[in-house]
């Protein structure tokens, strides 16, 4: 999910500060600069902060927003409680700093954030130089709840990664996705040359 959150930032001055869990970053390695500047080549240096345990982490969040000097903050964690979540919301919406949570995509319970994602990859779409490439970034996105746009909740959205304009699009039918059934209309059907067909 380091592209979603990356291609979803918005063009801000000043450093990312990337705080991940220890048991994540054991579990899912560390993040690649080359792969994050490929995501976001105008992406501005980065600070990676990975400490042991979720009160560490949530603290070392919290410290970040209110530090000023970050374009955004990004948090991925095992867990949060709700309460721990207003927190970090009053914290950044206070300072101006944004801040993204990135928990588990088998989590579940409340937060206080004001629009929850479920995300999951999709596979890229058709690299159109190289057909053994992969092409672009592509992620399938329900939003579970907005405070926002509360009757969007529940749709789902394809998304891809635009890599000209660095910004994410919708897409409408994947190439993973079967093709719709079409009906055969009377045009086209096959018949010898001159005989007229009625349906």
């Amino acid at each position: 999910m380091t592209g979603f959150a990356l291609a979803a930032r918005t063009r801000r001055k000043g450093p990312v500060i990337w705080i991940r869990q220890s048991s994540l970053k054991q579990a899912h390695g560390g993040l690649l600069q080359a792969g994050c500047r490929e995501v976001a080549p105008d992406l501005p240096p980065s600070l990676n902060i990975t400490p042991r345990k979720p009160a560490e982490a949530l603290w070392a969040t919290e410290e970040a927003i209110r530090s000023g000097v970050a374009s955004l903050v990004i948090a991925e964690l095992e867990d949060a409680s709700f309460t721990a979540s207003r927190r970090l919301a009053l914290v950044s919406g206070r300072h101006g700093t944004p801040v993204i949570l990135l928990m588990p995509y088998t989590r579940d319970g409340a937060t206080a954030a004001s629009a929850r994602w479920r995300l999951s990859p999709r596979p890229s779409s058709p690299n159109r130089y190289d057909t053994h490439a992969p092409g672009a970034l592509r992620w399938k996105a329900v939003l579970e709840r907005s405070r926002q746009a509360p009757h969007m909740a529940g749709q789902s959205f394809d998304l891809e990664l635009d890599d000209e304009t660095l910004s994410l699009r919708v897409v409408s039918g994947l190439a993973a996705d079967p093709a719709p059934a079409r009906s055969p209309r009377p045009q086209d059907r096959i018949g010898p040359p001159g005989l007229r067909q009625t349906a």
